[in-house]
């Protein structure tokens, strides 16, 4: 359960503001139609999040477990520093044309995820806690939690939440994820 609640929290909070939120209110201005928005966004995030996972998964299965724990407690430092650093939306676009909302969304969110910072945040989960579903889970959940409102609510609410605010929560939570991962704290989840 502390897999899927973790990866639940940190993917939510390194979601706000990020490029796929703003994927998410350009999808909605431009189609209208938030169910098929938010199929196209979960199908994309279970497939790009289950192979995110199964890299993570491999990773913990091929290094040894000091490695593996200096490894994972640098890469979550450095998602720290990486979640406050602000995304804009230069160069983003939605994919999909005739495909329509759907396939728009399935096709852009899957590739504006393509090395985010929570697909690697997904890597890095997986192979910290070994327990791939709850990890792939939590983070699907946690990036429906982040983009959901930006589908349903657009830009009144984007305007609301303290984003800086946000971004500093998740970055401290990396930030304690790789302190306590050096730490050697809960070492039995990824083997050492």
């Amino acid at each position: 359960m502390e897999s899927f609640l973790v990866s639940t929290g940190v993917v939510a909070l390194a979601e706000i503001g990020d490029k796929t939120q703003l994927l998410a209110f350009i999808l909605a201005a431009r189609f209208r139609k938030p169910v098929p928005i938010l199929l196209g966004i979960l199908a994309a995030t279970i497939l790009n999040h289950a192979l995110a996972g199964a890299v993570g998964a491999a990773v913990s299965a091929f290094l040894g477990p000091d490695v593996l724990r200096w490894l994972l407690g640098l890469a979550f430092l450095a998602m720290a520093g990486w979640v406050l650093i602000p995304d804009s939306d230069d160069g983003l676009k939605t994919h999909g044309g005739a495909m329509g909302a759907f396939g728009a969304a399935l096709v852009s969110f899957f590739m504006a995820e393509m090395g985010d910072k929570t697909q690697i945040a997904t890597v890095a989960l997986a192979a910290r806690f070994e327990a791939l579903t709850a990890v792939i889970a939590g983070t699907t959940l946690g990036m429906m939690l982040a983009n959901a409102p930006a589908v349903l609510l657009g830009e009144r609410a984007a305007h609301r939440i303290p984003v800086r605010l946000v971004h500093g929560l998740a970055a401290l939570m990396f930030t304690a994820l790789g302190v306590l991962t050096l730490l050697g704290v809960g070492a039995g989840l990824y083997g050492a």
